[in-house]
């Protein structure tokens, strides 16, 4: 399609480029693993209990066994498996923080790991290691991820749209984050089976617009001001690389009012993987799931907005 010259003004964004410049660009990070097993055709593949249910989709979808292995403390598997040609081993790179134990497992693995970067965008992809991102949770975006991978998929894909799913990242903007909170779990349940396609033309020209070397230095700065105030009392420490852009900082506490005390300050926390949290079976994974405030580190905010985040826990 030709652009057109002149008539009525659109957004003005930066003109960038995307930050994954020779990524497969699809519309879901749930999206990227279908294409995953779909292109290599597994049979079973060894995923982390601590996850997100949504990444079973795929593999139900696909008709793929699937096999939970658990995590230490650390977030990293406690067993080794010896996989057979056609399985796999999906590893999630936590809140950014776990690329050593990344590495290591491609080493151990090989071309049958698969890397979750979810959680961590700015995490460098292995050469040979299918990797994929989730451009959702870094910006405002409505669809967004990206795949490494050298496997073809004989399909043609169609490209998403995503126009009619930005209600909630306006609202925000015009309107303040509560107006727009049912629009936003709106553009989520949209996803939900949502057919594999191309990232959206609006969602790429948002993300090529971004200033990416400011949005690193931010979210590091935000993070260890956090962590210097926080780590004496913080249940789980995980080092900050120097190359890590971490997602959140995690703050693992047994203080079961505190979710609800930064939410009455107005400052929100995601809760991950509530199904974990749901249950009852005393496990390492949901003791995660309940204990872990996914405090809010990332560009939009400044030292001051740290302080006050800091000052409501201590």
């Amino acid at each position: 399609m030709t652009d057109a010259i002149g008539g009525y003004f659109e957004l003005e964004l930066r003109k960038g480029e995307h930050y994954h410049k020779n990524a497969l660009r699809l519309n879901t990070a749930r999206n990227s693993f279908e294409y995953i097993l779909r292109a290599r055709k597994y049979t079973k593949v060894y995923i982390p209990y601590y996850t997100c249910n949504v990444m079973l989709e795929p593999l139900k979808k696909c008709n793929v066994d699937y096999v939970f292995y658990h995590i230490n403390e650390q977030l990293e598997p406690v067993e080794t498996y010896q996989l057979q040609p056609t399985e796999a081993f999906l590893y999630t790179n936590y809140y950014g923080l776990k690329q050593r134990c990344v590495e290591r497992l491609a080493e151990q693995y090989g071309k049958q790991l698969i890397v979750d970067n979810a959680q961590a965008f700015f995490a460098e992809p292995l050469e040979g290691i299918d990797t994929f991102y989730s451009a959702r949770k870094f910006f405002g975006v409505a669809d967004g991820a990206y795949l490494y991978t050298d496997a073809q998929l004989d399909m043609e894909l169609e490209q998403d749209q995503s126009y009619q799913r930005m209600a909630h990242l306006l609202m925000r903007a015009d309107i303040g984050a509560e107006a727009g909170y049912s629009e936003f779990r709106k553009n989520d349940d949209s996803l939900i089976n949502n057919p594999m396609r191309l990232m959206s033309n609006l969602t790429e020209k948002i993300l090529c617009s971004i200033d990416y070397e400011s949005v690193k230095q931010l979210r590091r700065c935000n993070y260890m001001q956090l962590d210097e105030q926080l780590s004496a009392t913080n249940g789980i420490h995980l080092p900050l690389d120097v190359d890590a852009v971490p997602m959140v900082y995690p703050y693992l506490t047994d203080d079961a009012t505190l979710r609800q005390r930064l939410i009455a300050n107005c400052i929100y926390v995601a809760t991950y993987w509530p199904n974990l949290a749901k249950l009852n079976y005393d496990t390492l994974e949901e003791c995660l799931a309940k204990k872990i405030i996914a405090l809010p580190i990332d560009q939009r905010y400044n030292k001051e907005d740290m302080k006050r985040i800091i000052e409501s826990i201590i």
